[in-house]
């Protein structure tokens, strides 16, 4: 695959201020802040004066510019130079260019999307607990991690997702102290039975949901009913036999619960590992640090300080990595070390993200250091991509409507009853089935629900209006699904009436501009990754698809008076861009009906 016409023109401009003894880099081209006047311009004449009047000669960057365009004024890549301002230089590329690009990206099944030097990615993302229902702040996590994933995937690396589960600490103690205060007869409480216990679980998945909130509550209450959750945590993680066979139950039953809930919003994951899965590590990982000298004791705890600053950029002063506290219990900054080294082992990989909320900012920051200071990884393998809050109209975080905390089950169904109304109220698919009706309404509903998150930097919050996300105008999910469905419908069109694709030929403004969207697909898809975010490719799924509307309005496809070859050559301009467009929304997560 060759060249994009942005990557032509910024070779042809650097080599022209090369020619003139400036710096290549003053000749980098980008998209212009006026497409109205250019679709690209190159702003290093200005650069250029500056040098000269450093080193004591005349400047005047028009002048500079002028010399540039005289310079590439015969370039077969360029149809128009202007200068404006105080030397900006706008660029239009030749029809030529844009019409062989076309012609490329058509032949491409990758619509121009280059693939990138392979790397082994963990991508760690979902982080829900195990015996606790899933709920809106899993939204984000799920949603940006699931298409950071699709999109590294997409850019040729191997990437492993891992849910890394809340599965161990306080909260299994609650459970098992509480279960046994409502069956102690159970099997499991009986200290003398080491083996044998039941294949089928003492508790569903609802049970755990009401007798984990009653046990906290409880021991909030009540410092001795505290204690017996704590003494029930510390002898789980001691390794106590019904215990252990109580935990591998709350895991099995929750793994199959949280498939279906990450299951809805299309989020898989290659592993399903947890807290307590690296627990056996512990022990030796601790040995080995001490053999290292990098631990200290503090006040009867083990930690290890941290506070080393990589460069002059970094903070000094944050708090040391626990690794044991004075009761011997072991904590998230342990559990989340010997998580690192389980991967190391088993999986080797050049580069984890961890995406998790921004709040957690200051532990991740702490155990990169440690993982750094143990000789573990190196500080570029390990990056923390945090995120924030999604928020209700009032501007804090999203509840119900008494206050409490919405499961993400019931945000789910709120988003496919939004879309199926607002379905009805355009009339849209009244004569499909019921069930196809039904298949529709969810894809609409889940496309709303992932644009509206992903369309935002990552890092702001954002605020939660079903109404809006649900719109078919605007910078929404079910516009880009309705753009796509349109394109499918006019394809279908054409092979019923036997026309076929053919050669591109640029014959009008709108063409143009379509392809110059269509060319930006590798640049997005490549900044995405490299800056893990997700809404630049977002921007230009939306770009793209209103460039669609612009050429579908202005350059009549199927119409009886056009001419046979730029019928040919629109239907392959539609077929691209569907295509593209379609590569787009699959690695954010979003399905596209055929119908609607």
């Amino acid at each position: 695959m060759s060249s994009s016409i942005l990557d032509i023109l910024d070779g042809a401009v650097r080599a022209a201020f090369e020619d003139l003894g400036f710096p290549a880099e003053f000749g980098a081209v980008r998209e212009s802040d006026r497409p109205d006047l250019a679709p690209f311009q190159c702003n290093g004449s200005m650069a250029a004066a500056g040098l000269l009047k450093k080193q004591g000669e005349k400047s005047n960057p028009r002048e500079i510019a002028g010399r540039v365009v005289e310079k590439l004024q015969s370039h077969n890549a360029v149809a128009g130079l202007e200068i404006a301002g105080p030397g900006f230089i706008n660029i239009t590329p030749s029809e030529d260019l844009v019409a062989d690009r076309a012609n490329q990206l058509v032949s491409d099944e990758r619509a121009g999307a280059l693939k990138a030097e392979p790397k082994k990615i963990v991508i760690d993302y979902g982080g829900a607990n195990v015996a606790k229902p899933m709920h809106v702040g899993h939204l984000r996590s799920a949603v940006i991690g699931e298409a950071l994933k699709r999109l590294m995937r997409f850019r040729g690396h191997q990437v492993i997702g891992d849910v890394h589960l809340g599965d161990w600490g306080l909260q299994m103690g609650h459970l098992i102290s509480e279960l046994q205060e409502e069956q102690p007869d159970l099997i499991y409480f009986d200290k003398s039975v080491t083996d044998g216990f039941p294949e089928t679980s003492p508790v569903t998945m609802d049970d755990m949901a009401r007798l984990y909130p009653a046990a906290s509550a409880k021991s909030k209450a009540d410092p001795e009913r505290l204690k017996l959750s704590q003494q029930a945590t510390a002898e789980l993680q001691s390794g106590r036999p019904g215990y252990r066979a109580l935990l591998d139950h709350f895991i099995r039953i929750s793994i199959e619960y949280l498939k279906n809930g990450y299951g809805e919003l299309g989020v898989e994951f290659d592993l399903w590992k947890g807290e307590a899965s690296v627990d056996p590590l512990i022990t030796g990982m601790i040995e080995d640090l001490q053999k290292m000298g990098i631990t200290e004791e503090s006040d009867g705890a083990l930690i290890i300080p941290v506070d080393e600053s990589y460069d002059a950029e970094d903070r000094k002063g944050i708090p040391p990595v626990m690794l044991r506290a004075r009761t011997g219990a072991v904590l998230y900054h342990t559990t989340d070390l010997a998580t690192l080294i389980d991967r190391k082992v088993e999986i080797n990989p050049d580069l984890i993200l961890y995406v998790v909320d921004q709040r957690q900012a200051l532990h991740f920051d702490q155990v990169f250091r440690a993982a750094v200071k143990a000789g573990w990884y190196q500080r570029d393998q390990l990056e923390h991509l945090g995120f924030g809050t999604v928020n209700g109209k009032d501007g804090k975080p999203f509840t119900t409507r008494d206050g409490g905390v919405l499961r993400l089950a019931d945000l789910t169904k709120m988003m496919r009853d939004a879309a199926a109304k607002r379905l009805e109220e355009s009339g849209i698919g009244q004569d499909f089935a019921v069930e196809e009706r039904a298949d529709i309404a969810n894809k609409v509903g889940m496309a709303a629900l992932k644009f509206a998150d992903l369309q935002n930097q990552r890092t702001t919050n954002y605020v939660f209006d079903v109404d809006r996300f649900t719109a078919f105008e605007g910078k929404t999910g079910p516009y880009l699904l309705y753009a796509a469905v349109r394109m499918k419908s006019l394809l279908r069109r054409a092979a019923k009436n036997g026309i076929t694709d053919g050669p591109i030929k640029i014959t009008d403004k709108a063409e143009a501009q379509l392809l110059l969207s269509l060319d930006a697909f590798d640049r997005a898809v490549a900044n995405a990754a490299s800056k893990r975010a997700p809404h630049i490719l977002c921007e230009h799924i939306y770009r793209l698809a209103q460039s669609f509307s612009r050429f579908y309005t202005e350059c009549p496809i199927l119409a009886d008076q056009t001419p046979d070859d730029i019928k040919a050559s629109r239907l392959s301009f539609t077929e691209l861009a569907l295509r593209q467009l379609i590569l787009g929304l699959e690695i954010i997560g979003i399905d596209v009906p055929e119908h609607m």
